[in-house]
């Protein structure tokens, strides 16, 4: 292909692409000129910490030399309709299946993780006979039509009205909770007796499957109180009701466990992944379901299907992604990487007075921003982040991150850092000494230049 010049790029870019999550006029996109590792470089030569993996997908970080080498050989893989077996097709879901909780059998494949959540919805009310479908406030399962629906924040609105019996609960989020409770487990308690109320409400013959983001991701890195994804995996069971868990982001390795449900005294019925598997190297999404659920269709026509279902050259990718997981042992280094960050992290929230709370698991992190730290008021009112305040303060804050050589996105008041899981402690440390000079200016120039400094 003949080297394009950026000013080339940038024009056609302007003219003809539609950029999501945006208003058009508002975009000036950098261009990625070369990448390596956790860092890549712009069109005005600047290095960038990626620290949050692109969309949180990055895992093996950029161009990385097993996956690069995999390429070359993708010629040698013929294509074929999902009706075929394929060498790799075979070889992921076995992959999959042996990483996976020890219940779960086989796997669906799909191009991408909203996809990927409409099929298990589809599979859910299969199963069971019934249709309707609980799921979050503050999640986010994908901006199709089925998983926007599924979604719990205001980037679901455009697809309302929406589909019948997708019925919303509650999210535990402890730090903007009104109510204060002695510990984690009683927080636990009170969300699920409210979530019992609700499927009573309901009627519970009449709810097919409980979908949740095992930890709620660009929503803030919401981790359940201990507890909880327990006592949803009860009530589930008491009523019939299929435990699905979005593992689209938190799985492969990013919380410290290869799936974030490892985490918790937990087998959910079907889980659903993408990013992580090919770590973006090629599009590949995918629904693990149980060995019960796999039964049933021995004798029930799975009524569902893509033209890419397991294509070859996403599972031939995804087959040498695990194998790096493995050999480079990457689920442990995450962990290990995730107390260097939890460390940073806890003493940003000790010394500045703009950072209400910090939350953190593994790779997987949140830096949640206040005006007040007595008050909690947020950078950005719930449902602002595409209305008027776009261009506000938490903009601004990404923007000093950026010119800092800090990579990153935000949502609502909520920065996200989830860099790649190949980071050194070393470089966390470099990384994060950018992030508090971004904050110490974002507090000087933006919350309090007209007051003196608040103390933390």
């Amino acid at each position: 292909m003949k080297p394009i010049e950026d000013r080339q790029i940038k024009e056609d870019d302007q003219l003809y692409v539609l950029h999501s999550w945006s208003k058009q006029k508002d975009v000036d996109p950098k261009i990625i000129k070369k990448a390596s590792g956790i860092f890549f470089w712009d069109d005005a030569g600047k290095k960038h910490y990626d620290m949050c993996s692109q969309l949180v997908y990055l895992n093996v970080g950029h161009n990385h030399p097993r996956l690069m080498e995999e390429f070359k050989h993708i010629g040698e893989v013929p294509l074929s309709s999902p009706g075929f077996a394929t060498a790799s097709k075979a070889e992921l879901a076995r992959k999959i299946i042996e990483v996976a909780p020890k219940n779960m059998a086989k796997v669906f494949f799909a191009n991408a993780g909203a996809d990927s959540n409409d099929h298990a919805v589809k599979i859910a009310r299969m199963v069971t006979g019934r249709y309707k479908i609980f799921s979050r406030y503050r999640s986010y399962h994908g901006a199709t039509f089925g998983a926007g629906n599924l979604s719990g924040e205001n980037r679901r609105f455009t697809v309302e009205p929406g589909l019948p019996g997708f019925i919303k609960f509650e999210t535990p989020y402890l730090y903007r909770e009104s109510i204060h409770f002695d510990s984690e487990e009683a927080a636990a308690a009170f969300y699920v007796d409210r979530l019992n109320s609700q499927i009573l409400y309901e009627g519970p013959d009449s709810i097919a499957a409980i979908f949740m983001e095992t930890i709620p991701g660009s929503n803030g890195v919401l981790i359940p109180p201990k507890g909880y994804m327990e006592g949803v995996r009860e009530l589930c069971t008491k009523y019939g009701i299929l435990m699905i868990c979005d593992e689209v982001m938190a799985g492969f390795g990013r919380t410290g466990k290869m799936f974030a449900v490892e985490h918790f005294d937990i087998k959910p019925d079907i889980m659903t992944f993408a990013k992580g598997v090919t770590c973006g190297y090629s599009p590949l999404g995918g629904v693990i379901v149980s060995q019960a659920i796999a039964d049933y269709f021995d004798g029930h026509v799975l009524m569902t299907g893509l033209t890419y279902s397991g294509h070859t050259v996403s599972t031939q990718i995804g087959c040498a992604t695990l194998d790096i997981y493995k050999d480079e042992h990457l689920v442990e280094h995450a962990a290990e990487m995730g107390d260097v960050l939890a460390e940073r992290l806890e003493q940003l929230k000790a010394r500045f007075v703009s950072v209400g709370d910090v939350r953190h698991i593994g790779l997987f992190a949140a830096v949640e921003l206040v005006k007040d730290k007595q008050t909690k008021e947020p950078i950005i009112a719930y449902g602002m982040d595409y209305g008027k305040d776009t261009v506000g303060l938490m903009k601004k804050f990404v923007g000093l991150l950026l010119n800092q050589g800090f990579y990153t996105y935000s949502h609502e008041s909520s920065v996200i850092i989830a860099p790649p899981l190949i980071i050194t402690a070393e470089q966390i440390n470099e990384a994060m000494d950018l992030f508090e000079s971004a904050l110490a200016m974002f507090e000087k120039e933006y919350l309090f230049s007209d007051q003196k400094l608040m103390t933390p």
